[in-house]
């Protein structure tokens, strides 16, 4: 391998065989060194090779080595690049919580915001094993209608955590432009040769569809499709819109961003925060609060399609 060659934290992920979470665990202990270019964490050849060759060795963990700032990230000042860091592991995929890792490098110049990209269940499951920080999670309970916190319940027992809303979305299904198929509501999804394009185990958008079949007793089984998965919204959006499939679940972000599919609202979702209150996370929990009360973190979301913004940064749960 020669000394320029570097890899981003899903081709570590590949090639030691562990979850990317994992990855980022072993970059917020400081036994992968790694640094970020634009949003991307990046890790050299050189010190993947020296972390391989420490755990064939048995070796214990090497200290911490500082993530380095890119040269364009100026609005740190010249001493944040030489001091250390605290690594925040953040997980989901909506752009509100990219929004949100840059207040947190803006307004915590003390911590670090890794973004990994994972469904709400996977990243309920991170949390209880200690790979993860701030979780985002939107899992309907189709048994009272509740959101998020009757999971956080069953998964964190005896511990004590915060649930604070992020943002509420409007969430339902993809259809083909002029809705052809007339699909208006989940007792449609009954009707004979429909095609679906399903999301992966686990996300938020997987949990709603499989709780509204299991309350209007709909085998999963007779949708066609039901296997055929992807990874966001936007991939569904895009199988709806070019044909592949007659419907999807979703968030109406997405089908103003994909040509071609209409949007048909049916929940209102609340998109949470989970934190664990452990001693040493009081004081960036208590700065995170301000971040997601504050005017000018609400003035970037507001723009943004399907957001409401009546509960954000106001705390539902508390143990």
């Amino acid at each position: 391998m020669t000394a320029d060659v570097s890899y981003t934290t899903e081709e570590i992920s590949k090639l030691l065989k562990i979850s990317k979470l994992t990855v980022y665990d072993l970059i917020k202990k400081g036994d992968l060194p790694a640094y970020r270019v634009g949003k991307q964490m990046r890790v050299d050849a050189s010190d993947l090779e020296a972390y391989k060759t420490r755990t064939k060795g048995g070796m214990a963990s090497t200290p911490k080595k500082e993530l380095a700032e890119p040269p364009v990230q100026h609005q740190f000042h010249a001493h944040a690049a030489t001091s250390s860091k605290q690594s925040l592991v953040i997980t989901g995929q909506d752009v509100s919580l990219d929004i949100l890792a840059k207040h947190i490098e803006r307004n915590l110049p003390n911590y670090r915001p890794l973004r990994s990209y994972v469904g709400s269940l996977d990243s309920l499951i991170s949390m209880y094993k200690g790979e993860s920080d701030i979780v985002s999670t939107h899992l309907l309970d189709g048994d009272t209608g509740e959101y998020n916190i009757p999971y956080i319940r069953k998964l964190l027992t005896g511990s004590s955590y915060l649930v604070m809303n992020l943002v509420s979305r409007s969430a339902g299904l993809y259809v083909k432009q002029g809705n052809p198929k007339q699909i208006y509501g989940w007792a449609d999804l009954k009707k004979p040769g429909l095609q679906l394009v399903n999301r992966e185990k686990g996300s938020g958008a997987r949990v709603l569809l499989d709780e509204q079949l299991r309350l209007h007793g709909i085998p999963y089984h007779v949708l066609s499709g039901y296997e055929q998965e992807e990874s966001n919204h936007m991939g569904v959006a895009g199988k709806v819109a070019t044909g592949e499939a007659d419907f999807g679940v979703g968030i109406e972000k997405a089908a103003y961003m994909v040509g071609g599919v209409e949007f048909i609202p049916l929940i209102q979702e609340r998109y949470d925060l989970v934190m664990l209150k452990k001693p040493e996370n009081l004081e960036w929990i208590e700065r995170l609060k301000q971040v997601l009360q504050s005017e000018s973190f609400h003035n970037e979301l507001r723009p943004i399609q399907g957001y409401d913004l009546s509960q954000t940064g106001r705390i539902l749960f508390e143990t």
